[in-house]
């Protein structure tokens, strides 16, 4: 691969996903990229650079987004932001639209669906509060590979191993195999839409609380900045956004401000001008 070969497809990348590559990560366009090139029958990754130039395949361009995303996650991962949703953001969500008794909840960047299942578990346990209330649960994912997993609910034993207690897996996932299948009522629970976070997501609607974590660290700050921007347009004026350990909206968007109770927790501004119209990234 040469030089101009790596800077293209770094630049395709960044246009179609977000994903900013350091000149450091050629390794990792050859490592992941090679077997796209196997599965298509193209020779070399300078074949696979003429194919999306050409664009004329729309399954090669996709496979190629889809073989760069870092797809990492594990149930309850970290901890402390499922105890927050439990013991903070859900109860005070519930308490400020006991009128209309409906809350919505987005999960953005859910992977293959460990996120969304686990504050499933959570609502599931707080069942006896909500009766009679609407909550939708809405998962999002740039990658139609892994949604399709995320829908069937079926893990291997290693997946259901990393931080799922285990009262949790007897009670609510059954074995089929030497695998672990999520029970259908919790299948059920959560919305599992394709989004790419770079588009529009004004679909979606409004948003009492939104898990965005671990996503914007692979983005550079003009992309990080932009998607912060919507995401706080998309929450309701006392909303709620969950970030990932290594992530802050500091210095990259003024519609949010740091929770000063909790960290990871940001909030929208109290008040701030409307954004500008969302842009739309063509594919």
């Amino acid at each position: 691969m040469t030089d101009l070969e790596f800077d293209f497809l770094r630049g395709y990348l960044k246009t179609r996903s977000g994903l900013a590559l350091s000149g450091e990560k050629r390794y990792l366009i050859e490592s992941r990229l090679g077997p796209v090139c196997r599965r298509f029958n193209l020779a070399t990754l300078h074949d696979l650079a003429n194919a999306l130039k050409n664009g004329r395949d729309g399954a090669i361009e996709k496979a190629v987004v889809e073989a760069m995303t870092t797809n990492e996650t594990f149930f309850f991962r970290d901890q402390a932001p499922f105890d927050l949703f439990r013991d903070v953001l859900l109860p005070e969500a519930m308490a400020r639209r006991a009128a209309q008794r409906r809350i919505r909840i987005w999960c953005a960047a859910a992977s293959t669906g460990q996120e969304p299942y686990s504050l499933a578990m959570l609502l599931r346990e707080a069942a006896p509060r909500l009766a009679g209330w609407s909550v939708d649960l809405i998962a999002t994912d740039l990658s139609t590979e892994v949604l399709e997993k995320a829908r069937a609910g079926l893990y291997s034993h290693f997946e259901v191993q990393r931080g799922l207690p285990v009262q949790l897996l007897i009670k609510h996932f059954e074995q089929v195999g030497e695998q672990w299948r999520i029970s259908a009522p919790l299948r059920q629970m959560v919305d599992f839409r394709p989004l790419n976070l770079l588009h529009s997501f004004d679909a979606l609607g409004t948003f009492d609380i939104v898990y965005c974590r671990n996503v914007l660290i692979y983005f550079d700050a003009a992309t990080k900045g932009d998607v912060l921007a919507r995401i706080g347009a998309s929450l309701a004026p006392d909303g709620a956004l969950l970030l990932g350990a290594a992530e802050t909206v500091i210095g990259l968007t003024d519609r949010l401000v740091p929770n000063p109770r909790h960290r990871g927790l940001y909030n929208p501004a109290p008040s701030v001008a409307a954004p500008p119209l969302r842009r739309v990234v063509g594919l």
